[in-house]
C-alpha cells in the first residue's frame, strides 16, 4: 500500500468514526444534531478542546445563519480535518505516546508480549 492509499484508508476510517459518533446524537435520524451535542461528539472521538476551541469548531460547522442544529454534511469535513491534524489531543495521550516511543526502541510501532514482559520485569513491576 503506497502513501496515498494509506492516507485514503486513514481518512475513510476517520470519516467512519466521526459519522458513528455523530449518529449516536442524531436522535431524529435526519443528519443533524443540536449544537450543544458537538462537545460530547468531539470528546468521544478522543479530542479535548477547551470551551473557546469548541466554540470555534461550532462556528466552523454552523450554517451562514446560525441555528441550534449542526448538519453531518458541515460537521464531517471539519471533524475529519481535526482528527487528521491531531488537534485537541489530551495531554495524557501525548504523554503515553512519548512513553511508548521511548519503550519502542526499534521504532516498529508496537511492542511484543515478550518485550513488554521484559520491560516490566526489568523495572520490578
Amino acid at each position: 500500500m503506497d502513501d496515498s492509499e494509506q492516507k485514503d484508508s486513514l481518512r475513510l476510517e476517520l470519516e467512519k468514526k466521526a459519522i458513528e459518533a455523530f449518529k449516536i446524537f442524531d436522535h431524529e435520524d435526519n443528519d443533524a444534531v443540536d449544537c450543544r451535542d458537538i462537545g460530547p461528539i468531539v470528546r468521544s472521538l478522543g479530542c479535548c478542546p477547551s470551551e473557546s476551541e469548541l466554540q470555534t469548531i461550532i462556528s466552523e460547522v454552523e450554517d451562514i445563519e446560525p441555528s441550534s442544529y449542526i448538519t453531518l454534511e458541515k460537521f464531517l469535513p471539519v471533524m475529519v480535518r481535526i482528527l487528521e491534524e491531531g488537534r485537541f489531543l489530551s495531554s495524557t495521550y501525548d504523554k503515553l505516546l512519548v512513553a511508548f516511543q521511548f519503550l519502542d526502541t526499534d521504532n516498529k510501532g508496537y511492542l511484543t508480549q515478550d518485550e513488554l514482559t521484559e520491560i516490566l520485569q526489568k523495572h520490578g513491576l
